[in-house]
Parts: C-alpha cells; sequence; structure tokens
C-alpha cells in the first residue's frame, strides 16, 4: 500500500538574528535546529524560540526551505 503526504514533516529552523546580521563581529556562524512540525495545523511558517550558541541568547528561529 502507498503512502500518501504524511501530516507530520520535517522543518529546518534558522536563527533570524544570525541571517540578518550577514557576517557578524560576535557571531562565527549561523545557529539551526531541525524539529517537525504538522502541515494541516501549521500551514504557514513556523517561529520558535530556541538559544542560539552564536547569539548567546534565546532568539527567535524562523523555517527556512531545505
Amino acid at each position: 500500500m502507498a503512502k500518501g503526504k504524511d501530516a507530520r514533516i520535517r522543518v529546518l529552523l534558522e536563527c533570524t538574528s544570525c541571517v540578518r546580521d550577514g557576517v557578524n563581529k560576535e557571531s562565527t556562524g549561523i545557529s539551526r535546529y531541525i524539529t517537525e512540525k504538522n502541515r494541516h495545523n501549521t500551514p504557514g511558517r513556523l517561529e520558535l524560540k530556541k538559544f542560539c550558541p552564536y547569539c548567546s541568547k534565546h532568539t527567535i528561529h524562523g523555517e527556512i526551505k531545505k
């Protein structure tokens, strides 16, 4: 039996403050997390507050394309 489109998909979350600053003097990289979301409950882009080791603080991480 073939599987249809699953409701849960994997998404990448990337730190918005590191990306916005580009090549930041304090930041040496870009923080990324992998998580899952339910496609039916959250059709838009996911944003979560996560810890960024490069900024050394909790920042908003937004969903990006793979």
